[in-house]
């Protein structure tokens, strides 16, 4: 414990850690996309069956540290601030390890008018730049839908596959007690045990994802005809690091979305947990048609810095707090 008062991050990478932040800024100023500071403690928070947040209490009254700063700059797009980014923290609760830590930085940004293909494009932009920096070699960008990839692994289509099969799969790759389990959590569970450690190195986009995993994307039928959601995420040498969505506008889907969360928190015995209202009247008068995306910036340094820990990322992880 004696040396629990210094930080985990190496001076040298403290350094480098500043310069990615200036970076990440440049780039989007380049740009002329619009920085934006939004509270990180507020009233409302994510219904999102797995995701917890980290309750407080202000003057008497419950708030929540914020997951991200989406329900705040959807509202900001709602009003007609155009093309916006946010780079500050973000707090979720029993997420501590290796690659996770209950405070983060998180970039997220949104393009009016674009599609989720279009922002694929200029997350792999801002990637290359900053992994190219004093490189000999460009850095190798693939892209797969969500189901090519599970079944080229697995053998089974995630899309069409009976909830029984995933069920007993996911059993199979883990223990009995996943005999029950949601169609959505046992993709989740096949995709990172079995999926995502054959993923090639470099920066790795998988787009079509099952439609029981929207969350916030819109859905769309897929070459195959199948419901898929217009969501992807990003894979840095196997490690995930953003998540985006070519985001849902439609306020009556979205709030039968979050009452479908409720209803599961509530059969799960977690915390209830309240819609934003005010997200839901920011829907009700219109969102522009976005696609947003969200970055975990610890993770990217991870990767640049080649670091075995989040720890080895950032001044001071929880552990040292």
């Amino acid at each position: 414990m004696a040396d629990q008062w210094q930080p985990g991050i190496h001076m040298s990478s403290l350094h480098y850690r500043s310069e990615l932040l200036q970076s990440l800024r440049s780039f989007f100023q380049q740009r002329q996309v619009l920085e934006v500071d939004v509270p990180v403690l507020a009233r409302s928070t994510v219904t999102d069956i797995n995701i917890e947040s980290i309750s407080t209490l202000v003057s008497g009254n419950s708030g929540y540290l914020q997951t991200s700063p989406e329900y705040f700059m959807k509202r900001l797009l709602a009003a007609g601030s155009g093309d916006i980014f946010c780079l500050g923290k973000a707090f979720r609760d029993a997420e501590s390890g290796r690659r996770h830590n209950p405070e983060f930085t998180l970039l997220e940004w949104y393009r009016c008018g674009w599609d989720e293909h279009q922002l694929m494009a200029e997350v792999a932009e801002l990637i290359s730049q900053l992994a190219n920096v004093g490189a000999d070699t460009q850095l190798v960008v693939t892209k797969l839908s969500y189901g090519e990839c599970f079944k080229s692994v697995l053998g089974v289509d995630p899309h069409s596959a009976k909830i029984a099969s995933l069920q007993q799969m996911a059993v199979e790759a883990s223990s009995e007690s996943w005999a029950h389990e949601s169609r959505a959590n046992c993709l989740d569970l096949l995709f990172s045990l079995n999926v995502e450690p054959q993923l090639p190195n470099g920066l790795v986009f998988i787009y079509d994802y099952p439609a029981c995993q929207a969350a916030l994307a819109q859905l769309n039928l897929n070459a195959q005809g199948q419901l898929v959601s217009r969501r992807f995420e990003a894979f840095f040498n196997s490690m995930e690091l953003a998540n985006g969505y070519m985001e849902l506008t439609d306020a009556v889907q979205q709030r039968e979305r979050f009452e479908k969360e409720t209803d599961q928190r509530s059969a799960q015995n977690k915390p209830a947990v309240a819609i934003d209202e005010k997200l839901m009247a920011a829907l009700d008068s219109g969102l522009p048609p976005c696609a947003g995306v969200a970055l975990g910036v610890d993770r990217l340094l991870m990767q640049l810095l080649r670091a075995d820990s989040i720890d080895q990322a950032m001044a001071f992880s929880w552990q040292r707090c």
